[in-house]
């Protein structure tokens, strides 16, 4: 039945229920079935068998064999086990040092080698809390040891931990594609300078500021430095095999040589064949990554389930009609609507994560993309710079919690937030220049693959 009032009381409710701290994949999957009985019922409840004679379940039973049978989320666990192991080879510690010593010349050399390392780590595993946790075990106390200032160093890399969800190969995006029925190669191209961009202007940002602000980051003392020598012999052994690994991976993706779930599987082997070069190839570490991989690809999944679940019903009940209607009677210019879908994007950034922004609520837009003319590989570029600021914005910014949780005491939580500020003012900076210049997103894919036809 058509209601849209239960539709939009049902889509404010979730955002409650998730502000309280209810598991998000289940919130969705309750409220759909709940919520999904009420619009499906049809009455004549005689027996207890008639209880389960409703529509909803046939429903959710024909969502969760979809998602098992989704070729493009094959990719996710393949891709989340690459992550793992190469995260427990000890490559990262080995990688921030050498580029360290490789950059100490520049202002800021240890912060410019944490954002490197944070997007070449990020891109291979694709997890922001693992790059972000992980990175502040390794990277801050260095930065505290050198006097570097705690605020700077802490935004350093909660912004360098999220560019793993924009630079391919992104597990995000492998979900944005499934959402959006859009092509994942098409995206991974899209993606690539969007991302390297970015990562450029963090880089750049901390240039200029240690420059004007030497005091926040204090030159390496000549003699910690070790011969030339050694430091490229370092770099080389670090970083060549394992951009290596993400090159073969993303060009035979890119060049149409496979998949991204057969490109994921033999990123998978690869990480393994490092591990294994770098002698650290256990039994305990295969276990630790395979359990962790099988336990995110499940929170994945079961997102997957309860928000096409929920997406389902709230369509059903005329939500999206209402929503689209409204949006549609403002009779705004194609500017105006993707100024408007941004801000509300980036301000469900600050209750909410990057997960439930995609499944749920980018998809109430992606059918009014045809009426403005916007290019759905465009907007999903600016959707995914966009969903850099949920991980980045109080009071959920979760990279900031991912950070404090590991240094406890050594960082207050306002500290980490003041850290973080200037990044969000670039992430915009950077949706502007791409909105000016499409061919940032669009150049890439169209010489690839040619020019996109709706």
């Amino acid at each position: 039945m058509t209601n849209p009032e239960v539709a939009i009381f049902m889509l404010c409710l979730f955002i409650v229920l998730v502000l309280l701290g209810f598991p998000i994949a289940f919130t969705l999957l309750a409220m759909g079935v709940g919520f999904g009985y009420y619009a499906y019922y049809q009455g004549g409840i005689e027996t207890f068998a008639d209880l389960f004679d409703n529509n909803i379940f046939y429903l959710l039973n024909q969502n969760t064999y979809s998602v098992m049978e989704n070729d493009t989320l094959v990719a996710i666990p393949l891709f989340l086990f690459m992550g793992y192991v190469v995260e427990r080879a000890n490559i990262v510690n080995r990688l921030f040092y050498s580029l360290q010593m490789a950059a100490r010349n520049l202002p800021g050399s240890m912060a410019i080698a944490a954002l490197i390392t944070c997007a070449i780590f990020s891109t291979a595993s694709g997890i922001v809390g693992a790059v972000v946790t992980l990175m502040g075990l390794l990277a801050f106390p260095a930065m505290a040891k050198a006097n570097y200032n705690k605020e700077f160093a802490a935004g350093v890399i909660c912004a360098g931990g999220t560019l793993g969800i924009l630079i391919p190969p992104s597990i995000m995006l492998i979900v944005y594609a499934a959402i959006a029925e859009l092509s994942p190669l098409r995206l991974y191209a899209a993606a690539m300078f969007p991302g390297l961009l970015l990562a450029g202007l963090y880089i750049v940002y901390v240039i200029v500021r240690v420059f004007l602000n030497p005091s926040i980051a204090p030159k390496p003392k000549e003699e910690d430095v070790p011969p030339a020598a050694k430091i490229y012999f370092d770099l080389l052994v670090s970083f060549v095999p394992l951009t290596a690994l993400i090159m073969l991976v993303l060009g035979s993706i890119l060049g149409g040589l496979a998949t991204p779930a057969e490109a994921a599987a033999m990123g998978a082997l690869g990480g393994l064949v490092l591990a294994a070069l770098y002698r650290s190839l256990t039994w305990t570490k295969v276990k630790e990554s395979v359990f962790l991989t099988a336990k995110a690809t499940a929170m994945v999944c079961w997102l997957f389930v309860g928000s096409w679940t929920f997406a389902s019903v709230f369509s059903y009940l005329g939500g999206h009609d209402v929503i689209e209607n409204w949006v549609l009677g403002m009779e705004l210019a194609p500017w105006q609507f993707l100024v408007m879908v941004q801000m509300i994007i980036f301000l469900l950034g600050w209750p909410l994560e990057w997960s439930e922004i995609l499944i749920i609520f980018v998809p109430i837009f992606l059918p009014m993309l045809d009426n403005f003319g916007v290019n759905p590989y465009f907007f999903a570029m600016l959707v995914a710079l966009n969903l850099q600021t949920s991980f980045l914005t109080p009071p959920m910014a979760m990279s900031a919690y991912y950070l404090k949780g590991v240094l406890r005491d050594q960082i207050e939580l306002m500290q980490i937030f003041r850290g973080i500020m200037p990044y969000l003012g670039i992430v915009i900076f950077c949706m502007v220049l791409m909105y000016q210049f499409p061919g940032i997103a669009l150049w890439l894919p169209d010489y690839l693959f040619g020019k996109y036809v709706p």
